[in-house]
């Protein structure tokens, strides 16, 4: 069965981020994901991860100025030193927390018209932090996301993503398939993720319409756990989703799971 990775910017709202890791094995998880971890010290997380018997699955480089709006600045022109140092800061982080999955947020497209400027930018940074990820094993994950949560945002569809890492050529350069960003921009969700699946690097889940759990909404997610496995993942599933009340008694979706699908 899928392996799922409880999202701690998201879950677990009423308490402080370090006490979030304990609440999350406390339901289960054996893993966990988040956006950032840069306002605490890598080996605070550590102590958390160790002292709960939790795999860090997952995060995100610095994005830029985030209370102000940037969403990642891997694509803005002028910004090139900047982000190389955010992602050396990702990877130092990554070598104590053990996770070998970082997310670089591409940013956000002012004007249509500047597109071919900021892909060649894009592409130059992606270049970089692959290169700079496989001296350690780690996979960077680009992701598209919806215009709806994230209007301007300069990736939106699974293809964009995979022929931009087809542009850029390296091995440890994937796409994150998140179910709920896929499903509100294109939909067919199933024929994507089959149709994708050799370069998808991390998967994410939410429900549709509304971001809460993923047994809420249009999505049937018990037919996607299953054709994951068919496919054949191996990797974490982050829970990436708004509790629509409280984060445990909203996890009997996964609970259910679990009965159904023991081991």
């Amino acid at each position: 069965m899928p392996r799922f990775a409880a999202n701690l910017s998201m879950l677990y709202p009423q308490h402080d981020f370090l006490a979030r890791f304990g609440a999350a094995a406390s339901d289960g998880f054996e893993a966990v994901e988040y956006l950032f971890p840069y306002d605490f010290t890598a080996a605070e997380i550590k102590l958390r991860l160790e002292g709960f018997g939790l795999t860090q699955a997952l995060f995100n480089a610095p994005p830029g100025d985030w209370a102000n709006g940037e969403r990642g600045i891997a694509s803005l022109p002028g910004r090139e030193s900047e982000f190389r140092s955010g992602f050396q800061k990702a990877l130092e982080y990554a070598a104590v927390l053990g996770n070998d999955r970082i997310h670089v947020m591409a940013g956000l497209l002012p004007n249509e018209a500047l597109r071919q400027k900021h892909h060649a930018v894009y592409l130059e940074n992606l270049s970089h932090a692959a290169q700079e990820a496989a001296k350690v094993g780690i996979t960077v994950l680009i992701e598209p996301i919806n215009t709806r949560d994230m209007p301007g945002f300069f990736l939106n569809r699974q293809d964009q993503g995979q022929a931009v890492c087809k542009e850029v050529g390296a091995d440890n350069l994937k796409v994150q398939f998140d179910f709920y960003h896929c499903q509100i921009v294109e939909g067919d969700v199933t024929s994507k993720l089959r149709r994708d699946f050799a370069g998808i690097g991390h998967i994410q889940i939410a429900g549709v319409p509304d971001r809460h759990e993923p047994n809420m909404g249009e999505v049937n997610y018990p037919w996607l756990f299953e054709e994951i496995d068919r496919l054949g993942y191996t990797g974490w599933v982050g829970c990436e989703y708004r509790p629509k009340g409280d984060t445990s008694e909203g996890l009997q979706w996964l609970r259910d799971w679990k009965a159904r699908k023991p081991g």
